[in-house]
């Protein structure tokens, strides 16, 4: 019986991890890797999941090879990946490339996912590539690093860069404050949702004042995405309850616009929309108008105030850099800047160190923490890792069961 070769590689947010991927799948790998090729492989990430679904949608139809009556898309993001890795399993490939397996997972299932893994490694090679140094020691596996384009292997070691320190402490000024009388920003009572007689969320009572930092925790399939929208209002489920966003109760004639201009919102989801041709100077620069890259001449003083928050994060030098060509690290700088720039009285961070390796994600939470200490802002910081880095003030806990989520307070 052949000898099983399996590897895990820590990725640099340098590394096109696309065209690695693909270079690897098409039986073009060289050196180290080319033991791989000639052999059938299959890709485990959230590319392929999400490409699985829009196969789904177009054709309107089951896959039978899932083995389940239910279409993928159904799932909460926990449930989706477990259920598509067992049909890679199936599929019986000679090995097996995992993109960040655990991302987007809470804790349970990622040891879930953890165990089939080490039961896999039995049978198929496993190709393990993770953005964090932490995510490889999931397996006991050789490991390597590629750390830039040409996808040589390299001896893994501590190849995390020391994170840029701003420049500045004092954080520019709004070009129009938004004035709020009340401090609080967000108050629910008892707020329940159902969906088709199914209870999702169950007599949620919080409260979000000017100034705190809160870290919205739960397992996948909790409702935090429910949660947010009703917090953004979005979700229609709020009307006719006990939810006051920014001085308005739900359904009481205030419009969307009432509620949005008062949040500031970055999701990784994000990422994929803002792919224009803008310099990284005009991608922050609509942020004042609240477009999907610029359309609308900017004024000097709008200018000013974005060369003052691209000193702030060292990026001056690449105000007319494409910003789709900007490393990972630096588009979520851009785009977390993008989303405070008008300072409103809330900023809700959805993930955003979700896909970055370790260099990043310090550099990444520094800012975080940086609007934390130096602004008034109000930030909800939602994701399944506990980050040493990041540090909210207090925890807002989801926790399901059979008549819904319910949610507790925790310092």
């Amino acid at each position: 019986m052949q000898q099983l070769q399996h590897l895990g590689i820590f990725l640099s947010n340098q590394v096109d991890k696309n065209k690695f991927i693909n270079t690897l799948i098409s039986n073009q790998a060289t050196g180290k890797l080319s033991i791989y090729n000639h052999q059938k492989g299959m890709v485990f990430s959230d590319a392929t999941i999400n490409a699985f679904i829009q196969k789904e949608h177009q054709y309107n139809a089951l896959s039978s090879a899932l083995d389940t009556n239910r279409k993928l898309q159904t799932y909460s993001s926990g449930e989706r990946k477990k259920v598509f890795l067992n049909y890679c399993i199936h599929q019986q490939p000679e090995y097996l490339i995992l993109d960040n397996p655990l991302d987007h997972l809470d804790q349970k299932s990622r040891q879930t996912i953890i165990n089939t893994l080490q039961q896999l490694t039995q049978k198929t090679q496993i190709i393990l590539l993770a953005n964090r140094m932490v995510d490889l020691d999931i397996l006991e596996i050789p490991k390597a690093a590629v750390d830039d384009n040409s996808f040589d292997l390299k001896l893994l070691k501590s190849i995390i860069t020391p994170a840029h320190h701003f420049l500045a402490t004092q954080i520019p000024a709004p070009l129009e404050p938004i004035f709020l009388d009340q401090d609080i920003l967000v108050k629910m009572t008892n707020l329940c949702v159902h969906y088709h007689q199914k209870p999702i969320l169950n007599q949620i009572n919080w409260t979000i004042k000017k100034g705190e930092f809160w870290h919205l925790l739960g397992p996948n399939g909790s409702g935090k995405s429910t949660l947010l929208s009703l917090i953004t209002g979005e979700n229609t489920k709020g009307y006719g309850q006990d939810l006051h966003l920014f001085g308005f109760q739900k359904g009481s004639g205030e419009t969307i616009w009432d509620i949005k201009k008062n949040i500031g919102y970055f999701s990784t989801a994000m990422i994929e929309v803002f792919q224009t041709n803008n310099t990284l100077e005009q991608m922050v620069l609509s942020g004042f108008f609240d477009s999907i890259g610029l359309y609308s001449q900017a004024s000097d003083l709008q200018l000013n105030i974005v060369q003052q928050w691209l000193e702030l994060l060292g990026l001056s030098a690449h105000k007319n850099t494409a910003f789709k060509t900007l490393s990972i690290g630096q588009q979520r700088l851009a785009l977390i800047v993008r989303a405070v720039i008008k300072h409103p009285p809330l900023l809700i961070l959805d993930e955003p160190l979700e896909g970055l390796d370790d260099t990043n994600v310090s550099l990444v939470a520094q800012l975080i923490n940086h609007l934390s200490q130096h602004t008034n802002l109000s930030i909800l910081y939602v994701s399944h890792r506990k980050e040493p880095n990041i540090h909210p003030k207090t925890i807002y806990q989801l926790t399901p069961n059979n008549k819904g989520t319910t949610g507790a307070i925790h310092p």
